[in-house]
C-alpha cells in the first residue's frame, strides 16, 4: 500500500490517541484554512518514520500512511463584533535573543486535539518484545517533534499508543471516538462538476469547488415573500475544500541551488497548491478503516506530489 516502501508489507497499525496539539498551522494553503493541510500529518509521519528506523530492533522497521481523527480543533480568531470579519490572533513570541518584542509575523494558529493511525512496514511480523520497544518509543518521539507546525503537548493517559496486526484494524473504531475522520471526497467534487455542467457546459471542477462555499437564497414564491437557503452540499455529508498536493511550475534545481530554500539538501521546485474535496465522516460509517489512510506519492512524469488514499 505503502508507495515510499514499496518492497516492504504492511504488518500493522499503531494507533496514538488524542494527541494534543498547540499552535498549529491553520492555513492549510492560499484559498484554504480552518484545519492543518494533510501534508502536515503525512511529513510528521515520515519524520517519525525516520526516527524509528534508527533504533535498535527497529532498524527494519518503516512508517507509512495516516488516518487523521480530530477529536475538537480551535482556530484562533478574533472577531470585534457580529457586523465585522474574523481574523486570525496574532502574537509576539517569542522574544528576541536581546530581549526585545519580535515583529508580528502573520500567521493562523489552532488548537487541537487528534488521533492518528499509522500503518507500520517490514519484511515479517513483530515480536512481542518489538511491539512493546515500537509503542513506547513512539509514545516518546512523537512528543519530541512538531506535526503540522505546532508543538506537541500531551497524549491520551491511559493508553496512548497501541498495536494491532493488519487485520485487526477495525478493533480501532471505538477508540477513534468521538472524532471525526477526514477522507477524500473526490468523487463528490466530480458529482457537484457533472451537476454544474448539465446547466452550463463550460463549467469546470474550479467552479464545483466555488460552488461547494456558496449559499444560494431562492424566493419561494413569485412575490418574494419567504426565501429558502439552498447549497450543493446538501445530503452530500461533511464537505469541505482541502490541498491535496502540488503541481510543479518549475524545472526541478538541483540541491543548494534554489535560494532561500528550507533545506539545501536536497533538489528543489517552484510549486502551486491542488485543490479537491474532503469529507469529514464517523468513524462507524467507514466500512473498511484502512481505506482512510493517506499516503504521499510522487508522480514525476507530471511534476505531480499528491496525498491519496490509495496506491493504485
Amino acid at each position: 500500500m505503502s508507495f515510499i516502501y514499496s518492497n516492504l508489507s504492511c504488518i500493522g497499525y499503531v494507533l496514538i490517541k488524542k494527541i494534543k496539539i498547540i499552535n498549529a498551522n491553520a492555513i492549510s494553503s492560499p484559498l484554504t484554512y480552518g484545519f492543518p493541510a494533510i501534508t502536515g500529518f503525512t511529513g510528521a509521519v515520515h519524520a517519525l518514520s525516520r526516527k524509528v528506523s534508527q533504533i535498535d530492533g527497529l532498524d527494519d522497521v518503516r512508517l507509512d500512511g495516516v488516518l487523521i481523527a480530530c477529536h475538537e480543533c480551535q482556530v484562533q480568531t478574533y472577531r470585534e463584533s457580529s457586523y465585522k470579519d474574523f481574523t486570525f490572533i496574532q502574537t509576539r513570541n517569542p522574544l528576541k535573543k536581546d530581549g526585545k518584542t519580535a515583529s508580528i509575523i502573520e500567521e493562523g494558529r489552532c488548537h487541537l486535539t487528534v488521533s492518528l493511525v499509522i500503518g507500520i512496514y517490514a519484511d515479517d511480523y513483530l515480536e512481542d518484545e518489538q511491539v512493546e520497544l515500537l509503542n513506547n518509543k513512539v509514545k516518546d518521539l512523537i512528543q519530541q517533534q512538531r506535526i503540522a507546525g505546532g508543538s506537541v503537548m500531551g497524549l491520551d493517559k491511559f493508553e496512548p499508543v497501541s498495536f494491532l496486526e493488519q487485520e485487526d484494524i477495525s478493533k480501532f473504531v471505538p477508540k477513534l471516538l468521538p472524532a471525526f475522520v477526514l477522507t477524500d471526497a473526490h468523487d463528490s467534487l466530480q458529482a457537484i462538476t457533472q451537476q454544474l455542467q448539465a446547466k452550463n457546459p463550460n463549467a469546470t471542477a474550479l467552479d464545483a469547488l466555488l460552488e461547494t462555499a456558496t449559499l444560494h437564497h431562492v424566493p419561494n414564491d413569485e412575490h418574494g415573500s419567504s426565501w429558502s437557503v439552498e447549497s450543493v452540499k446538501k445530503g452530500r455529508g461533511w464537505l469541505v475544500p482541502i490541498p491535496v498536493g502540488y503541481q510543479g511550475i518549475s524545472p526541478k534545481f538541483d540541491a543548494g541551488q534554489m535560494q532561500n530554500a528550507r533545506n539545501s539538501e536536497y533538489p528543489s521546485q517552484y510549486v502551486e497548491a491542488i485543490y479537491s474535496l474532503g469529507k469529514w465522516v464517523f468513524p462507524y460509517s467507514i466500512e473498511k478503516l484502512a481505506t482512510a489512510l493517506w499516503y504521499q506519492r510522487y508522480d514525476e512524469t507530471q511534476d505531480l506530489y499528491l496525498v491519496s488514499h490509495k496506491s493504485d
